[in-house]
Parts: C-alpha cells; structure tokens; sequence
C-alpha cells in the first residue's frame, strides 16, 4: 500500500523532491561555486557586492568520482537561427529574445564513470528490500528515485566503449531526471537537466554564429567529435576545444538531453511574449516522445551540431527493446548510442514545484510503465539522502 501510495503522487506529479534534510538547498550560506572574494584567474561571474559564482569540482558522495560545474553568467540572446543560417529547419524559428539567468554547467557531459555509481543503485535497493531496511515510510517518501534496471544489451550500449572518462549514452529523459534528483538529494544542491533555451545559451557562449566558433566547419575538428572524424566511436570528454564560456563538447560528442517536449512549430507560441525567461519556457512533455536533444553527436554530419540545430526523440529509439512495457531508463536503437546529458544548476535555487517538474516525468505513459515493472518487482525504489553511501557501504560489507 506505501508503495502504492508513492506511485500514485508520482503520477499526480505533486511529489515535493526536496526533504526535510535537503532544507540546505535554501539555507546555506555560502554553496559550492560561491566566493566572497574574486579569483585571480579563471572564470567568475559577480553575482552582488563581493559574492561571485566561481568554477567548482565535486565528489559524487560514496565514491570517487568527480564533476566539475563552470559559472555561465546571466543576459539575453536570440533563441533559434536566423532565416538566412545554411541548412536550417523550420523548426528553430522563429528567433526570439530570451532573458538568461547565471547558472553553472557542468564542464563536460556526465561520463561512464558518473554513471555508473547511479546505475548500481539498483543491486543496493534490491538488498535494502530483501533485509527490510531503509523502508519507504510517510517522512521519506518524498525523495524516493527509481534505480535503473540492467542493460539488456550491453553490446550495443557499450559498442564504442565504456570508458570512464568516455560520456554515458543511451539513458532515456527519465533515467537522465532520475540521476539529477539522485544527485541532488545526495549532495543537497539542485542539478537538473536544462531548459531547450538555457542549452542554446550555453552553447552559444555569447555568439550568433551557426557554431559558437564561427559559421564555417573549418574549425570543427578542433571542437567536436562528429561523423568524419568518429570511425572508433565517441571520444573521452573534454578532448577537444571548450566553447567561449569554458565548456567542452556541446557540439558533437554525444547528443543532450534537455527537459523539453518537441514542437515542430519551433517558437511561433512565444514568439509575440515581450519577456520570457530561459528557466520558464519550456513546453512540458505529454508523452515519453517526441522530446528535444540538442548539440548532435559523433554519429552525425556538421550540419547538425549547429547551435540550433534540434532533434526529435522517437519511440523508435526502443525499436530493439523486447520487453513490455519498453524500458523508461534505457533506448536500445540508433541514434541511441549518441545520446547522453549535462548536468546545470540555477545561481538561485528554484523553487520545490518547479524543480520537481525537472526530475519527475510529467508524462503518465512513463509513470504507469514504472508503476508496472514496481508492482512486478523488475524493478528498484528507494529514498536518498546523504546517508545512503554509508548505508550501501555497510550493506556492501555484510
């Protein structure tokens, strides 16, 4: 019946995903990424008198691993291409004027080596289940996370590697949210999955040009891993040139998901709006597809990893899936392969409503497939909190 009860605020999507032990996501004082005091090199943005968003490097709670966040600083740009762009599509107009709060990106795309700490997940809650421990109960329920389930097909996921510095691919919208709130109740900040607008920002790094070095290729060798240079695969992140505002492969690489559904419209809904902000515009998802990725991948022509450039998710992308219902953490179908995430975080937190919507699916054909697989028990759910490394481990060494 709890477990019942759960499911049935997931699917109502009133779920508040920041417990009573994440209260420092507002409290605290001075987070990660903030300085008093300007460094003497490097990137910063001042955000008020002596207070600055400076880069910063993260271990992943429980493990080894770690992400490194660079501070983007707020403005406006023109979200889309303009008319006269070479090889645009209908679908990245018509321009409009967006506002952009600071933020910090994570440097590179999360990679293998992240991942997989997220994707064990699923062993730790099956033997917290098994010894009745760490029980969802009515004060915990609120920051549970499905773990994803195990690859059915390795050889596909892993066909061009799974190195730990190479980024992880083939995780549907879900699973990336999922990760982000993870992530987040462990470390008691917001990470989350961008807005299509914030993406584009970030990508563009101040300019208009079909690429953020220019709109030749010429160039694009020094930047991305894309078709003509990909014959092994996709490369480990950072390897290639980073962007104007520090970041690295947002052209090429692996393609990232954003938070987005897809209209083919393009921007025609919003493009008569005096003021929009980055952070709001989003058209909510209805259904686990069409969804937006952007930056293209190691798998496609220049063309593509343009700024702009905007790609449909499909529920062909689970084509060689055979279970049923198809998986919502896993694709199994090119272009699956080149499809991964960046982690972002807002300058100023946001609130629980609306960072709820960024990890939990607001599409009920997603939520019933994980109803179903929890009811079967082919799947694992728990609650997080900073003292789930410590209880894995314990459990670990029993």
């Amino acid at each position: 019946m709890l477990v019942q009860s759960i499911l049935r605020l997931l699917a109502s999507c009133v779920l508040v995903s920041v417990g009573v032990h994440c209260s420092c996501l507002h409290a605290e004082a001075m987070p990660p990424g903030l300085s008093s005091v300007k460094p003497a090199s490097g990137p910063a943005v001042k955000v008020a008198e002596n207070r600055f968003m400076v880069p910063y490097q993260f271990r992943v709670p429980g493990t080894e691993r770690t992400i490194e966040m660079v501070p983007v600083p707020g403005g406006s740009f023109l979200f889309g291409s303009p008319d006269g762009e070479a090889n645009r599509k209908g679908d990245e107009g018509p321009q409009v004027r967006v506002k952009v709060d600071p933020m910090w990106v994570a440097k590179t795309e999360v990679t293998w080596g992240v991942y997989k700490q997220y994707m064990q997940l699923y062993d730790s809650f099956k033997q917290f289940e098994f010894k009745r421990q760490r029980e969802i109960n009515e004060r915990n329920q609120v920051d549970v996370v499905t773990a994803p389930t195990i690859l059915y097909s390795v050889n596909l996921t892993f066909a061009a590697g799974d190195d730990d510095q190479q980024p992880a691919v083939t995780m549907t919208q879900y699973a990336a949210q999922q990760f982000t709130k993870w992530l987040s109740l462990l470390t008691g900040q917001q990470y989350r999955l961008p807005t299509e607008a914030e993406w584009e920002y970030a990508a563009r790094a101040g300019t208009q040009t079909a690429f953020s070095w220019g709109d030749g290729i010429d160039k694009i060798d020094d930047y991305a891993w894309y078709f003509d240079n990909s014959e092994d695969g996709y490369g480990q992140v950072g390897t290639k040139l980073a962007n104007g505002f520090g970041l690295h492969d947002m052209h090429g690489n692996v393609a990232e998901w954003t938070v987005n559904a897809y209209t083919a419209e393009g921007y025609a809904g919003v493009a008569a709006k005096p003021s929009i902000n980055a952070t709001e515009l989003v058209s909510w998802p209805t259904a686990s597809s069409p969804c937006v990725v952007r930056g293209g991948s190691w798998e496609m022509a220049p063309q593509h990893l343009r700024s702009a450039s905007r790609l449909a998710s499909s529920d062909q992308w689970k084509d060689n899936d055979p279970c049923f219902p198809q998986s919502p953490w896993w694709l199994t179908s090119d272009p699956a392969r080149g499809v991964g995430f960046r982690l972002f975080r807002s300058y100023r937190p946001l609130d629980r409503s609306t960072i709820t919507k960024f990890w939990q699916p607001q599409d009920r054909d997603v939520q019933r497939d994980v109803e179903s697989r929890l009811k079967d028990g082919r799947s694992a759910l728990g609650p997080v909190d900073p003292g789930l490394p410590a209880a894995i481990k314990q459990i670990e060494e029993k």
